[in-house]
């Protein structure tokens, strides 16, 4: 039964619980940002990904290194060193995904050819020479676990291993053959323990240090060009599925003199469900709003022409049009230079639907006289919007845009009136834009974007796929450069740069001059 004195506690229980539930949706969304790239690699990139990894263990096999083993029974004395793999046989292997973040990789059923010199003295007898000596039915078992580090990197966090040798023989040769192979028992059960134990530490060293170290040629926060970066840091731990892994990259981009200022991603978040080819890699509209509006914070989505620079039949056009405003002008800057400013006037937007990719861009074009030691003479300010296609492609690891544009429309900020008067100008404007402005953002553009894969990975037989708010580009992977080459070239150099040493340029306080 409740007292007057615990119905108001009663109350306030009532209401924590009901803010926490209205708060649960807000609490759920902010633990899940939505990536504005994801990449996602299948069993089939695994398998290309194994046949070069499956190397490169061979190598690191081949270089064990096994202690010296010296001992005594009875009047028998041995000391075996120098021990040298030469020669490894690895028929079957397996690597394979592991939920929740871990990558499987089995060796069965492999041997290993040994030499190793041997010291023996028994009674009276010495001998010294080399001893053949081969482990069969050996076993690797080993689970890679995969998580982000802290600076949003992927990265092999931990290793289990487990390695074991069924039976292992030593060929001997001489006058006490007979002797050594009665006696080879404690030789061969020792050089079988310690070349097991040497297998699994050499392993782990490949993993956590060699491996981690080509993780490292991964881009995580790069620089693009003198104006913007990229921010490929990992959103949370990959996910692993029996068939897939799949990682959220921020994809963002962001001025370089503002790096610390976040975008807000309210974009649609990237899905891939295709599993056929190697490789899949996401991109959201986000991906693409945070570079416009990363260059449109710096001030560089702005063009200026002047005197020369203005097509002669457009300039005779903008007279003519402007023809009453310019007459009332004072005679000295009647006949001055034409200056054409084009200044896009809010972050452009992407958006991505099946049938294509389009960017809507707003601007403003300012027609000024600027003559000779005078200031400038406005004759129009109107806006201007227009629609552009872009096509997406890859080139390597780098993502390129093609634009084109698409629709244009001008209009008067002043007056309906003055908007049909600048009807005229549309057509010869629009030529203007493609003949002369597009051609350069398509020089810029071209230069691309690099995908986040590590050095000597390289992308083949791409195909860009458009869905509603994202777009997805299925390829197979190709190794330009073995991981042995790639590891050593960054093991005797010190940490790679995350970006180039170029510094950032201001925001531009006017258009660029053509």
């Amino acid at each position: 039964m409740l007292t007057p004195r615990s119905a108001p506690r009663c109350e306030m229980a009532a209401g924590s619980h009901l803010l926490l539930l209205l708060l649960l949706p807000c609490l759920t969304a902010a633990s899940h940002s939505p990536p504005g790239c994801k990449i996602r690699i299948t069993s089939k990139g695994l398998d290309l990904v194994k046949h070069e990894g499956l190397r490169f263990v061979e190598q690191e096999l081949e270089n064990i290194t096994v202690s010296d083993l010296h001992g005594k029974e009875g009047q028998f004395h041995y000391n075996i060193s120098q021990v040298k793999v030469m020669d490894l046989q690895l028929p079957f292997s397996n690597l394979h995904f592991q939920p929740q973040q871990h990558l499987a990789f089995n060796i069965n059923n492999a041997s290993i050819s040994l030499r190793f010199r041997r010291q023996l003295l028994y009674w009276f007898f010495y001998d010294i020479g080399s001893i053949n000596a081969s482990a069969d039915g050996v076993h690797i078992h080993t689970v890679l676990q995969l998580a982000k580090d802290e600076v949003g990197r992927l990265k092999i966090s931990n290793m289990s291993c487990n390695a074991s040798i069924a039976r292992m023989h030593a060929g001997f040769s001489g006058t006490l053959r007979k002797v050594y192979e009665f006696l080879s028992t404690f030789i061969v059960t020792g050089m079988r323990f310690l070349l097991s134990q040497q297998i699994c530490p050499s392993l782990e060293h490949a993993s956590l240090v060699l491996l981690n170290s080509l993780l490292d040629t991964v881009p995580v926060r790069n620089y693009v060009d003198e104006h913007i970066g990229i921010d490929y840091s990992l959103l949370r731990d990959p996910v692993v599925s029996p068939e897939t892994l799949d990682l959220d990259f921020k994809g963002m981009f962001f001025y370089r003199a503002r790096e610390d200022q976040e975008l807000e991603n309210h974009a649609v978040e990237p899905v891939i469900k295709e599993t056929e080819r190697m490789v899949y890699v996401a991109f959201s509209e986000y991906f693409f709003d945070s570079a416009m509006h990363a260059y449109f914070q710096a001030g560089v989505l702005a063009i200026q022409l002047e005197g020369e620079k203005v097509p002669k039949d457009l300039e005779v056009l903008l007279r003519a049009t402007f023809f009453g405003t310019i007459f009332m002008l004072n005679p000295a800057v009647v006949d001055a230079p034409l200056r054409l400013v084009l200044q896009v006037s809010a972050p452009p937007r992407c958006v991505i639907k099946p049938s294509g990719t389009s960017i809507s861009v707003s601007a403003f074009l300012n027609i000024s006289l600027v003559p000779a030691d005078r200031p400038a003479v406005q004759l129009s300010s109107m806006a201007m919007e227009s629609k552009l296609s872009a096509k997406v492609y890859l080139q390597g690891k780098a993502l390129r845009v093609q634009l084109d544009l698409r629709r244009f429309r001008i209009y008067s900020k002043q007056s309906a009136l003055e908007s049909l008067a600048l009807f005229s100008l549309q057509a010869p404007l629009k030529t203007l834009l493609q003949l002369t402005i597009m051609p350069i953002i398509n020089e810029r553009t071209k230069k691309g974007v690099q995908i986040p894969l590590p050095e000597g990975m390289d992308f083949t037989r791409e195909v860009v796929t458009n869905h509603a708010g994202f777009l997805t580009v299925g390829a197979d992977l190709h190794f330009s450069k073995g991981l042995r080459e790639v590891i050593e070239k960054y093991r005797s150099a010190p940490a790679v740069p995350a970006a180039p040493t170029v510094q950032p340029t201001a925001a531009s306080t006017g258009p660029h001059q053509l």
